[in-house]
């Protein structure tokens, strides 16, 4: 039998939220270069991606590293390493936001620009967790943890707000999910199938091109 303390809420939100990242920018870049995909649902997921993208590292940048720069000064530095590489992902996010998704635009932009997000995310996380798993693990209590987390859910932009239900149910285990939606606001609970159905429609629509594609080749 295992002796290991179970893991903190924050650690299991951030890895629920950080494979829903990859996930969800690997999507994009993937649809993005293939002219069937629907061009509402890969707007959709591109408007998604740049809001919650630069919400996160926002989060992260105001209020989570101050918190563990406080607890334990000796972060710092490598916190405000992360943030440099948070303005990297913002100036990649500002050309993903302009790149044109229309039908009888020219992908190559939007595709290029999906990559550049897809490839900063991934290597950006890769660098982030060894950093920042052990400081929630010694630093946040589940109790400030919960009160961050939804602090962070109401300050949320409303922009795709399903796609992060239809990622997380995607990527997720029971117990990580069982503990983001308990901070989900009381109000929101009564349309979260309606929510889940939607984010169904959406990601199924790009990964289903993505599907063709692969059994055509």
């Amino acid at each position: 039998m295992s002796t290991n303390p179970p893991e903190s809420a924050g650690i299991v939100e951030t890895r629920l939220l950080h494979k829903m990242h990859r996930a969800a920018t690997s999507l994009l870049a993937d649809a993005a270069q293939r002219d069937n995909a629907p061009s509402a649902a890969l707007a959709e997921l591109r408007d998604f991606l740049v809001a919650a993208l630069r919400h996160h590292h926002e989060s992260e940048d105001d209020v989570l590293w101050p918190q563990l720069i406080a607890a334990d000064p000796v972060a710092g530095a490598a916190l405000s390493e992360l943030s440099t590489e948070h303005d990297a992902l913002d100036a990649a996010l500002d050309a993903l936001a302009v790149a044109p998704v229309q039908d009888d635009a020219d992908r190559a932009a939007v595709a290029a620009a999906a990559a550049s997000v897809r490839d900063l995310v991934h290597q950006h996380l890769e660098h982030e967790e060894p950093v920042l798993f052990p400081a929630l693990a010694a630093h946040m209590s589940d109790e400030a943890w919960a009160e961050f987390s939804r602090a962070v859910i109401a300050s949320a932009p409303p922009v795709g707000t399903h796609l992060n239900l239809g990622f997380f149910e995607q990527v997720g285990t029971p117990t990580e999910l069982a503990l983001v939606t308990a901070n989900l606001p009381q109000a929101v609970l009564p349309i979260v199938p309606a929510m889940r159905e939607q984010a169904k429609a959406t990601l199924n629509s790009l990964h289903t091109t993505d599907n063709v594609r692969t059994v055509i080749a």
